[in-house]
């Protein structure tokens, strides 16, 4: 297949070695010349491209078999994911109206879940966001439904919850340099996905995914704070944080739910590498030992 990954980053790179290993063509863009070189030296074919840029779609190929767009905001808050997300997504979706490809893997948030409450949330539950970014994303997500719905276009929606892995990581980090904190009581659940997993999974939705479908992507144990907190704390040696601000306090985005991963295991039949945090920590920390040696 020819394969077009746009916004090349961190996961995309990964996912492109994967392409690239089972034989696929791999094209990757970033938004600008400097990222490129480390594109073409991967085996990438590379092209300078702002999403939200008509002019930038004018001088790439159209004729892809799949395209994963992979687009980050970056820093620039509500305006950023705007241009981005929103108006990025639908300048793709016109550049494509004439040359469709056979399947768009889209990667979306579990923020746009805002239960709050620590119940178990599937894709058929309300995706009602607080947060203007939120409300961004899912916004962004219903132009690829409306797509797929008036024109079959063959939109999958990934919905990736917080990603972690390859010295990368909230909590890993904030716990290593000794910041981090219990919020209340700890009970707080956090929805996680190792970077590989990630990568994984979105070539299990261009093998096998319908298009369509909303897929959340997230390991097999959302754990709550106290429990991943006090796992490192075990395996380092170290006292578990203390108790920072209480839970009533932090910030909007961060909810309590157990985002449910059962369509990624049964529909997209993806096998996790690393089933939990403890797995995907684990190598982490080995990597860490190892590059310390």
């Amino acid at each position: 297949m020819r394969v077009l990954i746009i916004g090349c980053g961190f996961v995309g790179i990964r996912l492109a070695r994967e392409l690239l290993e089972a034989g696929h063509e791999v094209h990757g863009t970033r938004r600008g010349a400097e990222g490129l070189a480390a594109l073409e030296a991967a085996g990438i074919r590379g092209w300078p491209l702002d999403v939200a840029d008509a002019a930038g779609y004018e001088k790439m190929p159209v004729d892809f078999d799949w395209i994963v767009n992979l687009v980050s905001a970056g820093p620039g808050g509500p305006a950023a994911y705007e241009r981005t997300y929103r108006q990025g997504t639908r300048q793709l979706l016109h550049s494509l109206h004439r040359h469709p490809p056979r399947k768009l893997v889209y990667t979306s948030s579990t923020g746009v879940y805002a239960q709050d409450d620590g119940s178990v949330v599937a894709e058929t539950c309300p995706a009602e966001p607080l947060t203007e970014s939120g409300r961004i994303l899912r916004a962004t997500e219903r132009l690829l439904e409306d797509a797929h719905r008036n024109s079959g276009f063959p939109a999958i929606i990934l919905r990736l919850a917080g990603i972690y892995g390859a010295g990368r990581g909230y909590w890993l980090r904030q716990f290593l340099d000794g910041s981090a904190r219990l919020e209340g009581d700890g009970r707080r659940h956090l929805n996680m996905i190792h970077c590989d997993d990630a990568a994984g999974a979105i070539v299990a939705a261009l093998e096998r995914g319908q298009p369509g479908r909303i897929v959340n992507v997230v390991d097999n144990e959302p754990a709550t704070q106290r429990e991943v907190l006090g796992w490192l704390a075990a395996r380092l040696g170290r006292p578990i944080p203390p108790a920072g601000a209480p839970a009533g306090s932090r910030a909007r985005s961060a909810t309590d739910k157990i985002v449910c991963n059962r369509r990624l295991r049964e529909e997209l039949g993806y096998t996790l590498r690393y089933p939990t945090f403890r797995e995907g920590y684990a190598a982490e920390l080995m990597a860490m030992r190892i590059r310390m040696l």
